[in-house]
């Protein structure tokens, strides 16, 4: 790809080969029929499945698209962390492989940015015109308990810190992901702190969403390690560690898509 794409998008993907093609093969499309000029960056997150056999496929069918392949399972935080230091676009998105938001709502968050945002995030909690949100009911309680403990323990200043779908201007994107610690789903809400605190203008802008069967998130235990997380992050903010970013090293050799313990 000769000049610097106008989007990059960012996919992180555990287990995805049912589904995965469908996801990038609706993404190539639209961005096409757009003329966005585009990479996509699927990242592998040590699969077990043929995630990456598919991957490898749809990168030798479309050349905006680009796999990295994880050597083991690190968790979706460092997966999109991995993508996100590898995007060269003029804003990076990052987006779930199950398409629970679809593509076209990236147009909602790219007039934020537009509008004077460094990032915007997709939100199923704030209402907004030709906006649904189809959720289960067990979800809804679970994101709301979330919400709860998030605004308790490392208040992000948003409703909704966990829709995997959000947009940043690309020099905020590295800035921020270049000192995220948590590998966990946990990550969004390491990011939305830190943005808070360095300044960043963060807009939540509603987006239509519809829960997929097959998610990875494991509702009870995933929620708990969460509730861990959460007491982590803000040790490290009270700490100062976010002051400083991981070192070159660490983030030469996560561009080259190798995992340091």
């Amino acid at each position: 790809m000769g000049s610097t794409p106008d989007l990059s998008i960012v996919i992180p993907a555990y287990n995805e080969e049912a589904r995965i093609t469908s996801t990038i093969r609706d993404i190539v499309g639209y961005c096409r029929t757009r003329r966005v000029s585009f990479e996509l960056i699927l990242v592998d997150d040590g699969s077990q499945d043929g995630t990456s056999a598919e991957g490898r496929l749809l990168s030798a069918e479309f050349l905006e698209v680009r796999l990295i392949r994880l050597a083991t399972n690190y968790g979706k935080g460092y997966a999109v962390r991995t993508g996100v230091m590898n995007a060269v676009g003029e804003t990076i998105l990052f987006a779930d492989a199950d398409g629970a938001t679809p593509i076209c709502e990236v147009e909602r968050l790219e007039a934020a940015l537009e509008s004077g945002a460094d990032m915007a995030i997709g939100s199923r909690a704030l209402r907004g015109t030709g906006v649904q949100v189809h959720a289960k009911l067990y979800r809804r309680l679970i994101g709301r308990s979330f919400h709860f403990l998030v605004e308790r323990l490392a208040d992000a200043g948003v409703k909704d810190t966990q829709c995997g779908f959000k947009l940043f201007r690309s020099q905020v994107a590295h800035d921020l992901f270049s000192r995220v610690r948590m590998n966990g789903f946990s990550f969004d809400v390491e990011v939305l702190l830190m943005a808070r605190q360095r300044g960043y203008r963060v807009a939540e802008v509603p987006v239509n969403w519809a829960h997929q069967p097959g998610s990875k998130v494991r509702l009870t235990l995933d929620s708990l390690r969460m509730a861990a997380d959460l007491v982590r992050i803000r040790t490290r903010c009270f700490r100062g560690e976010y002051k400083t970013p991981q070192s070159a090293t660490w983030n030469q050799q996560l561009k080259a898509g190798l995992h340091i313990p």
